[in-house]
């Protein structure tokens, strides 16, 4: 008998289940949607000691832990809808806003994950700060104040009904995809964008994408006017909302893209920026993990 070694792909996906991108099922997610959101207001309504830059902090620190673990894209959009409709019924102390992020991905990623990530690991990626009895304390006190419900409608579910609609091929549906993908998890970090709809910001990131890619022209069905009129029938809003969504998509990745070209250098700015955000009173105190 012979072994052989033979490299594989490391994830195994199933085919498309095209009974799954029918008009049946997008109308189903559109009414849902409107129940598994959270609440735009509740920085000002519940929380007394969370602020919206803390939230910006996690949340950039569990997309870079989601990224490291190379977690499904969903994980992350799904791990911020926990967080943002925990905080939308329960006041927490700003110490706690780590763990309750670490829970929140914990949550997401049995969701979506064949294996999920383990309390233990999430606890290093804390720097050991919270310990696994803890986080599992808090999963039981986010499904409580969730009420179990926690299969929420993200903006992926959103995307592969557009591409199914539009004619391209495969290898283009799937660089739109990877790169709407990308704006998803951009807004997911963004407090902005928690009063839109996730239909919404699937429809504005596939039209940035397509813009973005140079894939649409002047008078093709993927010009940036036919575009945004197709999206806004698919998912039955007001196109010219749909536009001011994707600007506002359009202006976060330059924004993100600047700061991105832009490192601190110096000891002094290291000193300013920490003074700025006051990190030793945030629930985060990130650091860089390697496992």
């Amino acid at each position: 008998m012979e072994l052989l070694c033979c490299e594989v792909d490391t994830i195994r996906r199933a085919h498309v289940d095209r009974n799954l991108l029918t008009e049946r099922v997008l109308r189903t997610m559109l009414k849902a949607e409107e129940t598994c959101g959270p609440s735009t207001s509740y920085f000002k309504c519940v929380q007394r000691e969370i602020l919206p830059y803390m939230r910006k902090i996690v949340a950039t620190w569990m997309l870079e832990v989601c990224e490291e673990q190379k977690c499904e894209e969903e994980v992350f959009p799904l791990a911020m809808n926990y967080l943002d409709r925990f905080l939308s019924v329960e006041p927490l102390k700003k110490n706690r806003l780590q763990l309750l992020g670490a829970t929140c991905m914990f949550l997401a990623s049995k969701m979506k994950e064949t294996i999920p990530l383990t309390a233990e690991k999430l606890c290093i990626y804390t720097d050991n700060s919270i310990r696994p009895e803890e986080l599992l304390i808090m999963e039981l006190l986010i499904l409580n104040k969730l009420k179990w419900d926690m299969a929420s409608v993200t903006p992926h579910d959103f995307i592969e009904h557009f591409l199914y609609k539009m004619p391209l091929t495969d290898d283009t549906k799937q660089i739109i995809r990877k790169h709407a993908q990308t704006f998803v998890a951009l807004c997911a970090t963004d407090v902005k964008f928690i009063s839109n709809p996730p239909s919404m910001i699937a429809a504005g990131s596939v039209a940035a994408a397509i813009q973005g890619l140079n894939l649409g022209n002047t008078d093709g069905d993927f010009s940036s006017q036919h575009l945004t009129l197709f999206l806004a029938q698919v998912i039955k809003c007001d196109p010219d909302c749909l536009r001011a969504c994707q600007e506002q998509i359009e202006l976060l990745l330059e924004s993100s893209l600047r700061q991105a070209s832009q490192p601190i250098n110096s000891s002094s700015d290291t000193k300013s920026v920490i003074d700025e955000t006051d990190l030793s009173c945030t629930p985060t105190d990130v650091r860089d993990v390697n496992i």
